[in-house]
């Protein structure tokens, strides 16, 4: 039964430290083969006046915002088709890579391209997958299916779909998108 001890400045809320616990659940299992309620996490939170670094009091860093909502929210945006709404979720450099076409930087090229294919396409999510690699950005896998309107009329569903976001400082920076469309394609 591992437990895994956390100390912390207080300032971080309930949210974040739940976010934390299951993070820190999740790590151990990639190493121990343990259930998730066979892990324990304990947070310790000390004040400010208690922790110094450098010969001075710290504060808290504010925490990250989580980043499979970040890109749920850019998504949500996209399929309303409110483009300032998901730029606002766009870093600098922002990169998106589809199956068959150039890379793209901003959203109306993406449109642009997606109109020689399909009249409209709707996003059915059966998961979101976040972690931190190594560098600055962590990623995100959202998988599920695709529905909607060929050119012709003719309606589609259940087209299986992965996106992968990379997200860096709060805003997304590259996606990668995989699916079925060319196999059912008419």
């Amino acid at each position: 039964m591992p437990i895994v001890e956390l100390h912390l400045l207080e300032g971080y809320d309930r949210a974040d430290k739940t976010r934390l616990g299951v993070a820190l659940t999740d790590a151990v299992r990639l190493v121990v083969p343990a259930a998730p309620e066979a892990i324990s996490v304990m947070i310790h939170e000390r004040s400010a006046a208690q922790y110094m670094r450098g010969r001075v009091q710290q504060k808290p860093a504010p925490a990250l915002p989580d980043p499979a909502v970040i890109v749920r929210r850019y998504l949500d945006a996209m399929e309303a088709r409110s483009l300032g709404a998901a730029r606002e979720f766009l870093g600098e450099g922002f990169v998106m890579l589809f199956p068959g076409a150039p890379a793209m930087h901003d959203l109306q090229e993406l449109l642009d391209w997606s109109r020689l294919r399909y009249r409209e396409v709707r996003k059915t999510y059966e998961a979101a997958e976040a972690f931190q690699g190594a560098g600055e950005a962590a990623t995100v896998y959202m998988r599920g299916t695709l529905s909607g309107v060929w050119l012709d009329g003719t309606p589609f569903d259940a087209i299986r779909f992965i996106d992968r976001f990379e997200v860096a400082g709060g805003k997304i920076i590259k996606q990668e998108v995989w699916n079925d469309m060319a196999e059912v394609r008419p």
